[in-house]
């Protein structure tokens, strides 16, 4: 199999939340076969410090951090630990958030899921984040076309693509910022989703006939950080197998 190469500066840390399992534990362990460092975030202190072992087996480096990202607490000491053992962070993935068939108050999911992108990148970017600093937000088809049941989830999820264009025309001087909006994704939130009745409807209606892996989703991020895509900035790429184009 060919080597994988993004132009990324062997050495240089990115920050992963979400990292313990799905898209952030592949975009964790691409990354750190692509040269990168990984601060390895997750609320599940078990989860994450597996997916930083299976880093280290692989002769990288990582480090697995225990945070919640809606609390500013752990956030700032999260970021605390994260710099005194890796230093200046450059590429931010902002993953971390609740699941659509979680059952929340809407101000509170809203809170949760877009207040806590928030808190990361402005965190973050105050602790200045290093030179050639670029971050990816997990947004979803369910904030571009797609409606799901969660009204929370729908709406923070446009508005995380809304934020991150934000960040695209008015704080460009500081990070270049991008997002990614999967469709469905074989992660352990949709275990067994594909087998149901639902399930198999929707697969139908996707044209490439099959939910996502999660190194799809983990190789689009990483383009969108690497300077390869130096030039891209504000977007929101669909993951989808096509799924929204035939709505």
């Amino acid at each position: 199999m060919p080597t994988v190469h993004f132009g990324f500066t062997p050495g240089d840390v990115v920050l992963v939340t979400g990292a313990g399992s799905g898209i952030g534990r592949a975009t964790a362990l691409r990354a750190a076969e692509l040269g990168l460092r990984v601060a390895a975030w997750d609320l599940d202190a078990d989860a994450v410090a597996d997916t930083a072992a299976r880093i280290a087996a692989a002769g990288s480096t990582a480090v697995a951090v225990r945070a919640d990202v809606s609390e500013p607490d752990d956030v700032e000491a999260g970021f605390a630990e994260t710099r005194s053992q890796l230093g200046a962070i450059r590429y931010l993935v902002n993953n971390a958030g609740p699941a659509s068939s979680g059952e929340y108050e809407f101000d509170e999911a809203v809170r949760i899921s877009l207040g806590s992108v928030r808190r990361m990148t402005d965190t973050w970017l105050a602790g200045n984040a290093a030179d050639g600093a670029a971050l990816v937000n997990v947004a979803s088809v369910a904030g571009n076309i797609v409606g799901t049941a969660s009204d929370w989830y729908c709406a923070a999820k446009a508005a995380i693509a809304g934020y991150t264009r934000h960040l695209a025309a008015y704080r460009s001087h500081e990070v270049r910022s991008n997002a990614v909006a999967p469709g469905m994704v074989d992660t352990p939130r949709l275990a067994g989703f594909a087998a149901s009745d639902v399930g198999r409807r929707t697969l139908q209606r996707i044209p490439l006939g099959r939910m996502a892996q999660p190194d799809d989703i983990a190789y689009a991020i990483l383009f969108l950080l690497s300077p390869l895509a130096s030039y891209v900035n504000g977007t929101v790429l669909p993951i989808d197998g096509g799924w929204t184009v035939t709505q």
